[in-house]
């Protein structure tokens, strides 16, 4: 049962609901494993109180959402941010759960986090309230359980923190959290991943779709938002291509670079973030213009590939009709549920009809490559070994193709209307081959039957 006050849950459920539509019509054994996958294994809410640098104490709320088992350990990240709520939660550990069965490797889904606020804090307050948070989890977590990772609000310090404790509580050196650093179990490549990982699968996208428009040519037009570690490496790899980055964006507004970013104002802004700066304090950086309070797709006047990388529903309808006008040949998330149902639907239309229609990719299928890349951490940690970065990129690329395929194939199956000129729905090939790989493994297990 979806609850009213579950709303980025209940979008999630409704656009995976809608994808399996002509699925289901032919298959309908397969609605009872969407009435049992929708609801999570278990839900663990606590507490956590922690003390500033002033021995005042403050309490948060945090969750853990084990959502599905049937492919492997419970896997996802622990985002901190205030906004996080158990809605929140369940949409992203409900994404996960698919997202991480078009990796291709043994891993179920989970999310978890709390509403605490990294920003502002000292490096002592942080320590002290992953500590703290850790004193619940690790109770709940293993390397064969459930493997959190990191997301938004958690970096490398705050992975460092929990694996600390983890270690201390447990008294064991585990693989029990991935995007750990590199000299103590952490894996080559997993920084980059997700945004290398979204490049790599819309280079399948242009080949097919759209040839004229390839990352190795400077005419090319990218808008990117976000500034994060998503955002950053997207960047830096198409910059490394040699197409051309016209945006990243903050919570507070916009930077754009209409004769595109340089390798050393996307790393200037790495090392920025990492200290919670905000992108405003640029603003008088030659070659760039900032935009207070406005998100990037309405402030270009072309753009052919545009990557939301920020957070979920970042792109609304009104937006996705800017950047259709704006030319956009390709959208592919590098967030979580970048683009509200509307902007899904306006991007979607644009492709029924044919010819330069936009092609959209949902972030369970663009996005996987962060996660795919903690899964090998998780095999590196098994083997007691740490692989090259070339043999990781390798990897990687490989699974973002498999990832692209599979999603491909299913659309070209299970798309209405596909064919000739339409292109196939990537939504629906993501959300029917993700289903049907999670459905099957539920009912060998007799989940459903």
């Amino acid at each position: 049962m979806v609850l009213p006050s579950e709303p980025e849950f209940e979008q999630a459920l409704n656009e995976l609901t809608s994808s399996l539509q002509v699925f289901l019509k032919a298959n309908p054994e397969y609605q009872r494993a969407l009435d049992v996958v929708q609801i999570p294994e278990r839900v663990l809410q606590f507490r956590v109180v922690w003390e500033d640098d002033k021995g005042i104490p403050h309490v948060n709320r945090a969750f853990r959402v084990q959502y599905n088992s049937a492919l492997g350990p419970y896997k996802g990240g622990l985002r901190l941010h205030p906004s996080v709520n158990l809605s929140i939660l369940k949409f992203l550990g409900f994404e996960q759960t698919f997202k991480n069965a078009l990796t291709g490797l043994n891993m179920g889904g989970g999310k978890g986090g709390s509403d605490f606020d990294p920003k502002g804090k000292s490096d002592n307050e942080i320590r002290r309230f992953c500590y703290a948070f850790m004193g619940e989890l690790q109770r709940h977590i293993g390397k064969d359980t459930d493997v959190p990772a990191g997301d938004i609000g958690t970096g490398g310090r705050e992975i460092a923190f929990m694996f600390g404790a983890y270690k201390k509580l447990r008294n064991e050196f585990v693989g029990v959290l991935t995007g750990k650093g590199l000299t103590w179990g952490g894996s080559n490549i997993r920084p980059e991943a997700t945004g290398y990982g979204v490049i790599y699968y819309v280079e399948h996208m242009i080949a097919k779709a759209a040839p004229e428009i390839p990352l190795t040519s400077p005419n090319t037009l990218v808008s990117i938002s976000g500034s994060g570690n998503v955002a950053q490496f997207a960047a830096l790899k198409v910059i490394e291509l040699g197409a051309k980055v016209l945006s990243l964006s903050d919570s507070k507004g916009s930077l754009i670079a209409e004769g595109g970013f340089t390798r050393e104002l996307v790393t200037k802004i790495g090392a920025l973030k990492l200290k919670g700066g905000s992108l405003d304090s640029l603003a008088h950086e030659s070659g760039v213009a900032y935009h207070a309070g406005k998100r990037p797709w309405t402030l270009l006047e072309k753009v052919d590939i545009a990557l939301p990388c920020a957070t979920q529903n970042e792109v609304s309808a009104e937006e996705a009709e800017a950047l259709v006008k704006a030319g956009v040949r390709i959208v592919a998330e590098g967030s979580n549920m970048g683009c509200t149902a509307e902007a899904i639907d306006v991007f979607e239309n644009s492709r029924k009809k044919g010819g330069k229609g936009v092609w959209y990719a949902p972030g369970k299928a663009s996005n996987c490559g962060g996660v795919a890349v903690s899964g090998l951490e998780m095999a590196q940690n098994s083997q007691r070994l740490q692989w090259a970065h070339a043999d990781v990129d390798a990897k990687l690329k490989g699974i973002m193709t498999d990832c692209y395929q599979i999603c491909l194939l299913a659309g070209e199956k299970w798309t209405e209307g596909a064919g000739g000129e339409v292109l196939p729905s990537l939504v629906v090939g993501a959300n029917v081959a993700g289903f049907i790989k999670v459905a099957d493994a539920m009912r060998a297990h007799g989940d459903w039957w």
